[in-house]
């Protein structure tokens, strides 16, 4: 089920986003927060990801998957054990 987002979250959005890649991560944490969220769409809720598949498709829409990964972690988005990850639905 797709995320439906708010007026300020569209235009978050719009501001970061060059159609599917994101431009730069917002320094503001609500902001971020909004990009992380988006991304975390493009994973399925209930799957297991390796480490290797994970960075490969986060590369498809920022280049850090190092720095995408520890924020989803530190922000409750996503757990990892043991070189997997997947989507808690913190959100």
């Amino acid at each position: 089920m797709a995320t439906r987002w708010t007026d300020a979250e569209k235009k978050v959005l719009a501001s970061f986003l060059d159609g599917e890649r994101i431009v730069r991560l917002p320094a503001r944490q609500q902001k971020r927060m909004v990009i992380l969220r988006w991304l975390l769409e493009k994973f399925e809720p209930d799957r297991v990801y390796p480490q290797a598949e994970l960075n490969e498709i986060v590369r498809r829409y920022h280049p850090d998957v190092a720095l995408v990964r520890r924020e989803w972690v530190e922000f409750g988005l996503m757990d990892r054990r043991g070189g997997k990850y997947w989507r808690t639905d913190g959100t």
